[in-house]
């Protein structure tokens, strides 16, 4: 990092991050964008206040210093979504550095987090879903990468995995049984069900894949035998909505969307399928009830007859 920081707040900014990634077992795409955040910050504090930032400028911070940050990020572009995201990092370095260097952090907590209207999720329809799992091998080149790319689909879709955790999955992962341990974000274990049809498109692949999987290298493999990559995934999920004549929505995260709205939809218990996605709180699962609700105005303005 090329920051103007005091040595005791660059070693303190480091000490964090290797916290969140020790101690939290925060993903490393998690780890890069609280340093992106935490050091444009520290950055902007530097030039506000005219020299190298140390720990007495954080702890002597105040809502002005604060306000002037949020709006020079305003200035050049910053979404409210990605600036309040920026200031969640903030604050939790902040609070982590405070009690080491016995200062109150009080501005600091209580600056006003932008407000910004949530995207609602994007599932896809039910007939679309399975159109997507029918329509997926047909893009393969050969027969073990369309069998590759129907189990990595029929796994995101069945189970409500991201496309990170089907990735994950290693060698020992080919015969899953009726569950599958999976490790989540924020390190966080969780058991879903997998289902008869996901065990076998798996079974599929694992017959038909020309390379060794042995238990503790990736379950889905590219062409080459390396890794299976999250642009190829995304790829596939191109090629097939296209030739369905699909929307842009239909991303491989939707299939995560469209399996937690289903069930929701089928009856299910919005505890379990928060259980079922890992989410860390009951907040981020509710938001697929405002889906569903979103769903029944759209029906009941169509069909009411003074609409």
């Amino acid at each position: 990092m090329t920051l103007s920081l005091s040595p005791a707040l660059r070693d303190a900014l480091e000490r964090w991050l290797a916290e969140r990634r020790g101690l939290d077992g925060a993903a490393e795409n998690t780890i890069a964008a609280y340093q992106t955040d935490v050091a444009g910050f520290l950055g902007f504090i530097a030039r506000h206040l005219g020299g190298a930032a140390g720990v007495d400028q954080i702890a002597g911070l105040t809502q002005s210093d604060l306000r002037a940050w949020m709006a020079h990020e305003r200035g050049r572009g910053v979404a409210a979504r990605s600036l309040a995201r920026a200031l969640s990092a903030v604050r939790q370095f902040v609070r982590w550095l405070a009690p080491r260097h016995g200062f109150d952090a009080t501005v600091v907590l209580s600056a006003r987090s932008p407000k910004y209207q949530r995207k609602l999720p994007r599932p896809l329809s039910t007939d679309a879903a399975r159109d997507v799992l029918d329509g997926v091998a047909e893009h393969g080149q050969q027969p073990w990468v369309a069998a590759r790319d129907t189990a990595v689909v029929t796994l995101m879709y069945g189970c409500g995995l991201r496309v990170s955790e089907a990735l994950s999955l290693t060698g020992r992962d080919a015969a899953p049984g009726q569950v599958l341990r999976i490790t989540g974000k924020g390190g966080r274990e969780r058991i879903v069900p997998v289902l008869p049809a996901a065990a076998r498109a798996i079974a599929a692949y694992t017959r038909h894949c020309p390379h060794e999987l042995s238990a503790a290298d990736p379950l889905f493999r590219g062409v080459r035998g390396g890794p299976l990559s999250r642009r190829e995934v995304a790829k596939v999920m191109e090629r097939t909505r296209l030739s369905l004549g699909l929307p842009a929505s239909a991303t491989p995260h939707a299939l995560r969307h469209s399996f937690a709205t289903h069930l929701l939809n089928a009856g299910g218990d919005l505890r379990a399928i928060q259980e079922l996605l890992g989410h860390a709180s009951l907040q981020s699962t509710q938001v697929y009830t405002a889906v569903d609700t979103a769903r029944l105005m759209q029906v009941y303005n169509a069909a009411h007859p003074r609409a």
